[in-house]
C-alpha cells in the first residue's frame, strides 16, 4: 500500500474507507487529557461525570478528532506538501472508552494551484463513526497535493 496519493490520484466524490478502526480505552483518554492539559473534570474524574447528563466519562473531543485525521493520511494526505486549514469541525455525538472508532474520507473539490504548477488543492470531508455507525464527527480540511506529473 502506498502512503497518501498524488493529485491526480484524487477524484471528485470518490470515498475512501480507513482501516483499521481504532477501540479506545479508559488508559488513552486520561492520558490524552493529561497530556494535552485539558484537566476538565469531565475527562479525567469519574466521580465528576457520573453527576453530568452523560453520566459518564466521554472520550475527549480532540482525541477524536487527531484519531480521525490519523486515519485518514495512508489514503489521503499522506504524500501531501501542506495541510492548508480546517474548514468545520462538529462532534455529533459522545465517544466512551470501549467504543471503536472508524473513519472515512470524501473527495469534495480540487482544483490546481495557480502559482505553482506542480501542485493541487483538495479539499476532503472525514466522517467517524463508532461500532454501531452512529456519526461521532465530520470534518473538513483541504491539503497541497503534489502532482506526480510536474508540468
Amino acid at each position: 500500500m502506498s502512503f497518501g496519493r498524488y493529485y491526480e490520484e484524487f477524484e471528485i466524490g470518490a470515498v475512501y474507507r480507513h482501516w483499521p478502526g481504532r477501540t479506545i480505552t479508559e488508559h488513552d483518554n486520561t492520558w490524552f487529557a493529561l497530556l494535552t492539559m485539558n484537566q476538565h473534570p469531565l475527562f479525567i474524574d469519574d466521580e465528576f461525570a457520573r453527576k453530568t447528563a452523560l453520566g459518564r466519562r466521554p472520550v475527549i473531543d480532540t482525541l477524536i478528532f487527531n484519531l480521525a485525521v490519523g486515519m485518514s493520511v495512508a489514503d489521503t494526505s499522506g504524500k501531501t506538501l501542506a495541510n492548508l486549514g480546517y474548514e468545520s469541525v462538529i462532534f455529533e455525538r459522545p465517544l466512551f472508552a470501549g467504543d471503536s472508532l472508524y473513519a472515512e474520507s470524501e473527495v469534495l473539490e480540487m482544483r490546481e494551484s495557480q502559482s505553482k504548477p506542480d501542485r493541487g488543492i483538495v479539499a476532503i470531508e472525514t466522517r467517524g463513526f463508532n461500532q454501531n455507525q452512529e456519526r461521532i464527527i465530520v470534518l473538513r480540511r483541504r491539503f497541497l497535493a503534489l502532482k506526480r506529473t510536474r508540468d
